[in-house]
């Protein structure tokens, strides 16, 4: 028998689509282009295949598909995601999106099996299944990425609990601190993030398949069986909802734009540290560059770079909050515009920390000249103040007695700490020699031996703390 005429399993013929049975002529190729999402929703094409693989399974267990469906739609999503993985599948922009050209190519494969996949179903839980599904994988490895990050840092702070650096308030000398304890507070926010992740992981975690287009469907479906099998932790309760959250992507985009955040604070610091004016630290060749007419420059690009990508992330952000708040329940095609938003900030993230992983790794300190930075801006001058305080000279009136010292030093061009005793001792009787232990940066930095301190011994600490941490993770 002759097929020259039965178009029934070609899903090109006449740029005929899964819903144009309504429509009296086919779509225009300008607004097929602009309505279709293939070139960037494909990159969801191993989670839309578990997601049918599993809504599948629920249809053969209630009865609605025979067993022998379901092992001929396994076996042809076995061959698609093996055709995908090879790069041999062949994308069509006529199919629009992920899930058609992926339905139809398994239809081609095993005919009716595949067209009756989508008994019970919509693309719109499924879309909306698909999304959670890919973003829940990627925030596990955004998570490991950080993870990374913070190990590294926590080798920084080991390295650097001795060494003595300016601390600052409004980019000003304000009290010396050790490099091990600014990485840590660094480790610190990255775990914020971590949590923030992990939180936000929950409430990604949830199954809208089922919902169908908006109202369920009238197939006696099993959700909590299929959220099962895709490893979701709840269904949601509200078929409307269930196809119209996108709560989970705006609030992935906003700890992302966080992290962000955070990575650009450190690239400011980096950028500032291993300019001439600081040489604080030096950047591995690998992730700087040169100018193209100063021999002599060495640009911290990749600093740089991940400070300028902070604001790329803010705006995926925006935009996600923008496409949100004009939709109207349930589903509506301004979705089709979250995809890209979302995708942006993963690859941002991803590739932002990849670098910092291993630039991070190779950041040496100078521990010299950071020291004699410290030792400029009379950082130690609340120390003496405590000194005072210490033996009985009121807070305020300490102030003013270190006001008038740190005054006299200026005029010297000398530190705290070189004044002589007979000086010391005219603005305040109750100094005595001890106070020089008091000006020294090793005794401001060891004074505060305190939980969160930076001390190198509350530093080391912190570490083994971290470690501790670090390592459990591994284990698990």
């Amino acid at each position: 028998m002759s097929h020259e005429n039965d178009n029934s399993n070609d899903p090109l013929h006449a740029k005929k689509k899964a819903w144009s049975g309504r429509f009296s002529e086919p779509v225009d190729a300008f607004v097929l282009r602009y309505t279709a999402s293939v070139d960037f929703d494909k990159r969801m094409a191993l989670s839309d295949i578990e997601g049918s693989v599993a809504h599948a399974t629920m249809l053969e267990k209630i009865g609605v598909i025979s067993a022998k469906d379901l092992e001929d739609i396994r076996r042809g999503m076995d061959q698609i995601r093996s055709e995908i993985l090879a790069g041999t599948f062949e994308w069509q922009l006529e199919l629009e999106d992920v899930h058609l050209n992926i339905e139809a190519r398994l239809t081609a494969l095993i005919g009716d099996a595949g067209k009756r996949l989508h008994t019970g179903r919509s693309r719109n839980d499924q879309v909306a299944t698909d999304i959670r599904l890919y973003l829940r994988s990627e925030i596990d490895e955004i998570v490991r990425r950080i993870e990374h990050l913070q190990d590294v840092l926590v080798h920084q702070a080991k390295a650097g609990s001795d060494m003595i650096m300016p601390g600052f308030t409004h980019m000003q000398v304000a009290q010396p601190v050790t490099f091990g304890h600014h990485m840590l507070a660094y480790v610190e926010m990255f775990e914020r993030d971590r949590e923030r992740l992990l939180d936000l992981r929950r409430r990604v975690n949830r199954s809208p398949l089922g919902s169908a287009a908006l109202a369920g469907t009238t197939y006696p479906i099993d959700r909590e069986f299929t959220a099962e099998l895709l490893g979701f932790e709840a269904v949601s309760q509200n078929s409307l909802d269930g196809v119209s959250d996108r709560d989970f992507a705006v609030e992935f985009c906003s700890a992302a734009s966080l992290i962000m955040m955070h990575i650009s604070r450190l690239s400011e610091e980096l950028v500032v540290w291993m300019s001439q004016r600081f040489g604080f630290i030096k950047l591995p060749d690998r992730f700087t560059t040169g100018s193209s007419i100063m021999p002599q420059k060495k640009n911290p690009d990749v600093p740089e770079t991940a400070r300028g990508k902070s604001g790329r992330v803010y705006g995926d952000l925006i935009a996600m909050l923008t496409l949100m708040k004009g939709t109207p329940l349930a589903y509506n095609k301004d979705f089709q515009e979250d995809k890209e938003p979302v995708f942006d900030a993963i690859d941002t993230v991803k590739d932002t920390l990849r670098a910092f992983c291993d630039m991070m790794a190779g950041v040496e300190p100078q521990a010299d000249v950071m020291y004699r930075a410290a030792q400029m801006g009379f950082p130690t001058a609340t120390d003496l103040a405590d000194y005072l305080v210490r033996h009985g000279v009121p807070f305020r009136t300490a102030h003013d007695i270190v006001g008038q010292t740190v005054r006299a030093a200026s005029e010297r061009g000398c530190g705290l700490e070189e004044l002589p005793l007979d000086v010391l001792k005219s603005f305040s009787d109750v100094i005595e020699n001890d106070v020089y232990e008091v000006l020294k940066l090793e005794g401001s930095v060891n004074a505060r031996d305190h939980l969160g301190g930076t001390a190198p011994n509350q530093v080391r600490r912190q570490v083994a703390r971290w470690e501790a941490i670090i390592a459990e993770r591994a284990a698990k």
